[in-house]
């Protein structure tokens, strides 16, 4: 078979090199903006149409839907319709398959639940409540983190608890070893089991291995410096003996050591597979030459990497601009006011702009800012649609349907909507099958099995409850009887209707726990309907099968999954979540020691006398400036209130690693960022740190004050910040002045009727 004609075109000497390179174990690394998802897609379709692989004989594995979904995308223009047959998608949507198609070899019923990070916490509880450990001195968050991490190692209860090195983990691993059996009982798993689970199956079960290392000729993986121990073990697994591993990375992008990500993975990777042949993509096609050797200064300051140098051919393109305010709300102000002015101007959108920061609280001052200035934003990392209460009512309830022993699920319906099963009815009934050694939905049968016979209930219940309980457990069989033979789309449909959710949640007065949001009926009833659509992608499959199919999509979706660019929205997102995007203006606020680089990382480098900490945070920085195409901002405030307290700053280590020829010249970067002068490009960029603002010559006006300019006539204030020395004021004049930025010490203001300000 001959090679598509344009396959190979558009490729750089390395991106080419890269794709032809089949056989044997092969490194990419490769930096921000680099083309890597084209070398990926266009090396599957050389191997396919140039080597004869069979698609069904590709696996490729990413870490985000979204990557996948562009991957899938790309490779259905190269390879066509046979890309549906590629093994494309995330690693735990390939383990949630795997587990589906061969689990039950190692007990694991084939509708088993994916538990969320609520339904854990929940399961937690209970397994702290059996461990008899008070969740006043441990937190079940904090002994959840314990667990993942140690599963994210491959290391179960008793693995924990004789590595335990303090009283901390000792009772996390007590947890654990409960929290397993919960597992168990409900035929669940989380986010962490399916990697765990899928290796424990494919090292002790030596048919489902050989099945599959047979089936996979090659294996690829995408942004390989964020794999954990698990990841990094099934893919060395599935590769098996041929060793045709394909990894894409770079370690200078590694910032998920929190979610248990290894960067010794990337930087051993040579080590285990000593024939390996590396490659680096070097050429960026994202970002200016400014950017670009702007990131570049601060990254070669870190040890653990793989050096790489990076150039663009993009052009200089306009400075990278630093700058600094008084505070975070100086900070916001700024920041706003300069997307406002980009926008006025038509040099940008306010879609093609994200502001970037180190953690979640930071928004609040953006947040507040745009509110001020009628500045329309997208926070990305909000309550994520399949988080919001009727969705997720509805959702448990189809997965108690899939697998009705899921308790997590059950106990979170069993009296939504209302059914006249309370809280003592409840604890009643679980207990009673606790002492029978049975499931709750078992002994809920029970209860409707003695009712169809005439028999007297078998759990001491009042009449009503009783009553209450049988009809649920006819209600989940009824329903389970119509998951095998209706679509998923029309499987919600009766839910909605036979499950009461269509009257509780359109019902206009609504429950005051369920106004809790502040969401409308309506607007419940609309994200109900959001939902049948979504199943309807679903319906062609085999009615169990699509059933399956839709709750494991829903269950592990991420946040940035359902980023979608706007035009005229701004976007505020978090550093770790950026990742991945790319945006032509990217600001980064809160460029300051304890912010970023975080002060946990200063103080946990400081007690180990390493710097990996810092150094993560250094990359999490690097990867927020290559974010950027063609403008990027950098801020940071003088004094910020943070963690309860309120003080001055330190400016950000970072800052100080970007050379001053790359940088905007004082003028431009009002206020000023002065350099002192150096020989190198390894040199530092002193920030000025100024004092607290002096009070204006004139009082500030308030926000929705009108106020006279001797020649733009009356307007209204909109906006007033202070800045160093002085207050900066925006102003709505009448008729075609429109809105004017003027500082308060030079412009000719008045208040409305006469007072001079």
């Amino acid at each position: 078979m001959t090679i598509q004609p344009d396959l190979l075109q558009g490729l750089n000497p390395a991106q080419r090199e890269a794709v032809e390179t089949v056989d044997g174990p092969l490194l990419i690394v490769a930096g921000p903006g680099s083309g890597k998802t084209r070398v990926i897609t266009h090396r599957i379709a050389h191997i396919v149409h140039q080597y004869g692989v069979h698609p069904y004989r590709i696996m490729a594995a990413t870490f985000t839907n979204k990557a996948a979904r562009e991957m899938q995308d790309r490779l259905q223009r190269l390879v066509g319709t046979r890309a549906e047959l590629l093994s494309v998608g995330t690693f735990h949507a390939f383990c949630a398959r795997l587990l589906r198609r061969d689990g039950e070899a190692m007990g694991l019923n084939r509708n088993y639940s994916i538990f969320d990070t609520d339904d854990q916490v929940s399961a937690i509880k209970q397994a702290m409540e059996l461990a008899e450990v008070d969740p006043k001195g441990h937190t079940p968050r904090a002994v959840l983190g314990v667990i993942s991490r140690a599963k994210n190692v491959l290391t179960d209860s008793r693995g924990l608890a004789s590595r335990a090195e303090n009283y901390f983990e000792e009772t996390a691993a007590r947890v654990y070893h409960h929290y397993e059996e919960i597992m168990v009982r409900n035929n669940a798993v989380d986010f962490d089991d399916l990697l765990m689970r899928s290796v424990q199956l494919l090292e002790e079960y030596r048919a489902v291995r050989e099945q599959y290392q047979e089936r996979f000729v090659h294996v690829m993986v995408d942004e390989f410096q964020d794999t954990n121990v698990a990841q990094y073990r099934l893919a060395r697994l599935l590769a098996g003996d041929r060793q045709n591993i394909c990894v894409v990375g770079d370690p200078d992008q590694s910032i998920y050591s929190w979610r248990s990500a290894d960067i010794r993975n990337i930087l051993s990777f040579q080590r285990d597979y000593p024939s390996c042949k590396t490659i680096s993509l070097e050429q960026n096609y994202r970002s200016t030459s400014n950017i670009l050797d702007a990131a570049q200064s601060v990254i070669s300051n870190n040890r653990q990497r793989l050096d790489k140098g990076l150039f663009t051919e993009n052009g200089d393109g306009v400075p990278v601009y630093a700058h600094e305010t008084y505070n975070e709300e100086d900070e916001a102000g700024y920041v706003i006011g300069e997307v406002d002015r980009l926008v006025r101007e038509r040099e940008t959108k306010a879609g093609d702009c994200a502001i970037m920061y180190r953690v979640n609280a930071q928004s609040r001052a953006l947040e507040e800012a745009c509110l001020r200035r009628g500045m329309k934003y997208r926070l990305v990392g909000g309550v994520r649609f399949y988080q919001r209460k009727e969705v997720k009512d509805l959702m448990c309830f189809l997965r108690l349907v899939h697998n009705p022993l899921d308790e997590v699920s059950l106990m979170r319906v069993i009296n939504v909507p209302p059914r006249g099963i309370g809280a003592k009815s409840v604890s009643l009934l679980t207990g009673w099958a606790r002492d029978e050694g049975v499931p709750t939905y078992t002994a809920m049968q029970r209860i409707l099995g003695a009712r169809r016979e005439g028999q007297p209930c078998p759990v001491n219940l009042p009449r009503r409850a009783a009553n209450s309980i049988a009809d649920f457990a006819n209600l989940v069989e009824e329903m389970a009887n119509l998951s095998v033979q209706l679509p998923p789309s029309e499987l919600i449909g009766e839910a909605l209707e036979l499950a009461g959710f269509r009257q509780y949640y359109q019902n206009a007065d609504g429950r005051a726990a369920d106004r809790s949001d502040g969401q409308r009926p309506e607007e419940r009833w609309e994200n109900l309907m959001e939902m049948r659509e979504t199943a309807r992608e679903f319906d062609a499959e085999d009615p169990a099968d699509g059933l399956a199919s839709l709750l494991e999509r829903i269950s592990l979706v991420a946040e940035v999954d359902n980023y979608e660019e706007s035009e005229d929205s701004l976007t505020l997102i978090t550093l770790h979540q950026a990742k991945g995007l790319e945006f032509p203006v990217v600001f980064i606020v809160g460029l300051e020691e304890g912010i970023l680089p975080h002060y946990r990382s200063i103080e946990t480098d400081a007690q180990s006398g390493t710097e990996a900490q810092v150094e993560e945070e250094r990359r999490l920085c690097y990867v927020g400036m290559t974010r950027a195409q063609q403008r990027l901002y950098l801020l940071r405030a003088f004094r910020r209130g943070f963690m309860g307290s309120s003080g001055p700053t330190n400016a950000s280590r970072f800052l100080q690693e970007i050379p001053e020829d790359v940088l905007a010249s004082p003028e431009q970067s009002r206020p000023a960022v002065v350099s002192t002068p150096r020989s190198t490009r390894q040199g530092t960029v002193q920030t000025r740190m100024p004092d607290a603002p002096a009070p204006p010559a004139k009082p500030a006006p308030g926000i929705g004050e009108t106020v006279r300019h001797s020649s733009f006539g009356e307007g209204v204030v909109i906006d007033c910040i202070a800045i160093p020395g002085d207050h900066e004021v925006t102003v709505h004049f009448a008729g075609s002045v429109g809105i004017k930025r003027l500082l308060l010490s030079y412009a000719p203001l008045e208040k409305v009727p006469g007072d001079i300000l």
